[in-house]
């Protein structure tokens, strides 16, 4: 039998939680040791194979469209052209790999030792690190054995397999997606998600047409209609079809092309693409790492049950990211990773957060942070709502993307902010700034009173707030 060797801090998975934990734990004091399988590697499935070289293939399209077209501006019409395997090398090798590299810099920096294998749990107190790739049969080999001091799970999510539609050749999840070798003629996306939406986008503006094929009756059901409707809008112009309450039920391919059979209204319909993208949400990393040897306590939805600081059902083992409650954004398990790992330091770190940014990269972006009318409304609080209109802005209107708004949602008798929305150019970057008014509970007049550079496009949350206040300027 192995060794035991003992820990100090281990972290299992070097996705965005697991790596800033182990930063922010060594500097923090703790020996760290950080246990990643290689797959997809350090920066997890944000960097890798997610919402990092998703925006690079958006930020090609958009390219590819203003080379192609940028009469507006009285700039001639080129014939501009694609050479998609240059574009997928710089996607990896000058975005990924680069962001890559430097988050290994950053652990060996902090001196955080990387062990390369697969963790598998014994139980409440002890694990092990087995070799990835394929076992052999009757392999002695079991493994590191790894006792610690205090344990964080961040082992992230994968993509939801529905039936019919096996990850397979022609049908592809969004790793696939981001990785076809071409740009493909007919694409269908299943699902009308964030993700599903914005690579739908991306690849209808490198060439591709493309099918929404959404179950419910709307794309982007987490925000509001009237948000949903300036993208819908914007996709419609790149040629994309969207297709409501559509239920997929099954798929055939040969070498060539893939068949996608579905129905909407009892109807049966079919749809021959080159792919097939399957986006239908993620399913959380629980089930696949012996959790079950542990006195762990699981949701109802296999997510790991914490307290605010991350702390899971059994002493000195937390959890973060995509395996606990609540949206399954890099940008939360970055915050959850520094709770933690302060929560082990003894700080008096939580999870206390009043509203966590959600953002897509449609045409244009969409953003939010806290809650909507709606939900103010559920919860029995009464709220008005200002907006002030892009095409009010003149640094938007120069920029010819007069579409869109910001809101603000705000309690009727104090005014203060308990939520913000926008969609229009550069919304992730707005997003920002108001998520630390909806966090920091600020009142429309503290907004108002705010000076925002002019020309920019930041200027419209200064404009809603006199808007709340009923003194609009440019409206």
């Amino acid at each position: 039998m192995a060794d035991v060797e003992q820990k100090d801090t281990v972290i299992v998975g070097g996705g965005p939680g697991g790596y800033v934990a182990a930063i922010r734990a060594s500097e923090l004091g703790q020996k760290v040791t950080l246990i990643e399988k290689g797959e997809p590697g350090l920066g997890g499935v944000c960097l890798n194979v997610g919402c990092v070289p998703s925006k690079a293939l958006i930020a090609a399209g958009h390219r590819l469209q203003q080379a192609k077209d940028s009469s507006t501006y009285g700039i001639s019409k080129t014939d501009a052209s694609i050479d998609f395997a240059k574009t997928q090398d710089w996607k990896q090798h000058k975005v990924v790999d680069r962001m890559t590299r430097g988050v290994e810099m950053l652990l060996k920096k902090h001196k955080v030792e990387i062990i390369d294998g697969e963790a598998v749990m014994d139980n409440d107190s002890q694990l092990r690190v087995m070799k990835t790739g394929p076992k052999q049969f009757m392999d002695n080999d079991n493994g590191r054995v790894i006792k610690w001091n205090n344990l964080i799970l961040a082992t992230g999510s994968r993509p939801v397999e529905i039936r019919g539609f096996k990850f397979d050749g022609r049908v592809i999840d969004s790793t696939g997606g981001l990785n076809l070798p071409e740009i493909p003629k007919e694409f269908v996306v299943i699902g009308g998600g964030y993700i599903g939406t914005e690579l739908a986008g991306a690849y209808a503006d490198l060439g591709s047409h493309v099918t929404i094929l959404e179950g419910t009756g709307s794309i982007l059901n987490g925000f509001d209609k009237d948000m949903v409707k300036v993208v819908e809008k914007n996709l419609k112009k790149k040629g994309i079809d969207i297709v409501t309450n559509a239920m997929a039920k099954s798929s055939s391919q040969d070498d060539k092309s893939v068949t996608v059979n579905y129905e909407v209204d009892g109807k049966e319909q079919s749809l021959t693409a080159d792919y097939c993208m399957v986006s239908v949400g993620r399913k959380p990393n629980t089930d696949n790492f012996g959790l079950e040897m542990t006195s762990v306590k699981l949701d109802d939805h296999g997510k790991v049950v914490v307290d605010k600081q991350g702390k899971t059902s059994v002493d000195h083992i937390y959890a973060i990211g995509d395996i606990v409650p609540g949206p399954a954004l890099a940008h939360k398990a970055f915050f959850e990773g520094k709770t933690a790992a302060g929560a082990i330091a003894g700080k008096n770190t939580a999870n206390d957060w009043v509203g966590v940014p959600a953002v897509c990269f449609a045409d244009p972006e969409l953003a939010e942070v806290g809650m909507n009318a709606d939900q103010a409304k559920e919860k029995g609080i009464e709220v008005a709502t200002a907006q002030f209109p892009f095409a009010g802005n003149a640094r938007a209107v120069s920029l010819d993307e007069p579409e869109g708004f910001v809101r603000f949602i705000y309690t009727k008798d104090k005014k203060n902010v308990v939520g913000a929305q926008v969609v229009g150019p550069e919304a992730s970057t707005l997003a920002g700034e108001l998520s630390l008014i909806v966090n920091c509970g600020m009142n429309v007049e503290d907004v108002a009173l705010t000076i925002h550079p002019h020309p920019t496009l930041n200027e419209p949350i200064q404009e809603a707030a006199d808007v709340a206040l009923g003194f609009p300027t440019h409206i």
